[in-house]
């Protein structure tokens, strides 16, 4: 369990409960859950499929609301925002990645980005140059830019994916399976971004499946029937015992 006395919690979950409803048949896909995310970890989600990995994420990020329990920032409880409340939330302390990159074919790379920074603020020339800044930093070029998505390969659709996501620098970075479509040199590339970028000091909270990806994140959190089982702490572990470390873990949890 990792040492959580000295940081500091952007978002806890308070009893959490998250049930869907098919007719007569109930699912409880998140059960009393209590968690807090911490400030500057690179928290990742893990469980076998149908633990409520996506749900979660959902759930703390604002993207869905849960059935019962609440889902703090500060002394608010961002369940009970309204719509409206809760989108200028999510537009002003969140980014977010998904498996799919959900760029608009009919933009640029840049303007991807572009419009996504313009929620925030209409600045033009600063966000600008923030957008080329992040985008070269990872790896596109001023001629990749102006490419419309169909035009760029999938591991150049997702680092933009990913720019779009901390353009407007966000407290936390949400990330959902975002190496799930790539192959294995870009799913590396992806990795190293979203490290660097938790080198920075930014928070991320992501979701994933393998142990490739999860190896990234300073704290492990296991899901198993809708509830936090355990997790293990990965801070100043690196290589083979790293990985062997997390292995183990997921060993003991059933994975």
């Amino acid at each position: 369990m990792a040492d959580t006395s000295t940081k500091k919690a952007i978002l806890e979950a308070v009893d959490l409960c998250k049930t869907y409803s098919n007719e007569s048949v109930q699912q409880h896909v998140i059960k009393n859950l209590n968690l807090k995310i911490y400030e500057g970890d690179f928290t990742v989600i893990m469980g076998n499929s149908g633990s409520g990995k996506s749900t979660l994420l959902y759930s703390l990020s604002g993207m869905d609301r849960p059935t019962l329990g609440q889902v703090r920032y500060g002394d608010e409880d961002i369940s009970q925002y309204s719509n409206d409340k809760l989108a200028v939330f999510r537009r002003n302390h969140c980014g977010f990645v998904f498996q799919q990159n959900y760029l608009n074919d009919t933009m640029s790379a840049l303007d991807n980005v572009m419009v996504s920074g313009l929620l925030v603020t209409k600045d033009r020339q600063a966000l600008a140059a923030r957008a080329k800044d992040l985008l070269t930093k990872v790896d596109m070029t001023e001629q990749d830019w102006r490419k419309f998505p169909t035009q760029l390969s999938g591991g150049q659709q997702q680092r933009v994916a990913v720019v779009r996501g901390v353009i407007n620098k966000p407290e936390i970075l949400f990330a959902d399976e975002p190496t799930g479509a790539l192959n294995s040199q870009n799913t590396e590339n992806v990795l190293d971004i979203l490290t660097e970028l938790n080198n920075e000091g930014q928070s991320i909270v992501m979701v994933t499946h393998t142990i490739k990806a999860a190896e990234r994140g300073n704290r492990v959190l296991y899901l198993a029937d809708g509830v936090v089982k355990d997790e293990i702490d990965l801070t100043g572990t690196e290589g083979a015992e790293r990985h062997k470390k997390l292995k183990d873990f997921l060993s003991e949890m059933g994975w």
